[in-house]
């Protein structure tokens, strides 16, 4: 199953200068929950944009560059992929998993015909940003799940959990 997990703000942004532009611990914590011991699938910039290679997670990342992929060639946590046609053989390869998508907008755009869930943090807020989730059929699929969480000491704003489904045809 391949599911995309991501954040947004009311204008659906999702970063700024390679980063998230907001800091919510729980959202962070509902992350690592949901993807630990399962693959994560991203671009060069996004593995980039994060603190270190999170443990307990295989990274498959989506790079031309040659010198990026020499660099991990060796570390058995990293998975460099060359192509969006080389990305599809090994999430072929690898269907029985629980794949998940972390990023970034290419990746979403390559691979949003075949996500089966959709694992979405929508964050009644606004903020700066330079990056926008491209554009998903929600006519695809069904709400399963939501979970809100109210503005507190430890958040200022409100977010939801959601959890998308695709529809069986």
């Amino acid at each position: 199953m391949i599911t995309f997990i991501w954040a947004e703000d009311e204008q659906h942004k999702i970063g700024l200068d390679g980063h998230l532009p907001w800091y919510i611990p729980e959202d962070l914590k509902h992350f690592k929950i949901l993807t630990i011991n399962h693959p994560i699938i991203m671009g060069r910039k996004t593995f980039n944009s994060l603190p270190r290679i999170l443990p307990q997670r295989r990274h498959i990342v989506l790079s031309q560059n040659q010198v990026f992929k020499e660099e991990y060639e060796h570390n058995p946590q990293v998975i460099v992929v060359s192509s969006v046609n080389s990305l599809n053989k090994w999430i072929n390869a690898h269907q029985t998993e629980q794949l998940y998508v972390i990023g970034g907008v290419s990746v979403f755009e390559a691979l949003k015909d075949r996500v089966d869930c959709l694992e979405k943090t929508a964050i009644a807020a606004t903020f700066p940003a330079d990056t926008v989730m491209p554009d998903l059929n929600y006519d695809d699929f069904k709400l399963s799940k939501k979970v809100h969480h109210q503005a507190n000491n430890k958040c200022q704003y409100s977010y939801d959990f959601l959890t998308y489904l695709r529809k069986k045809d």
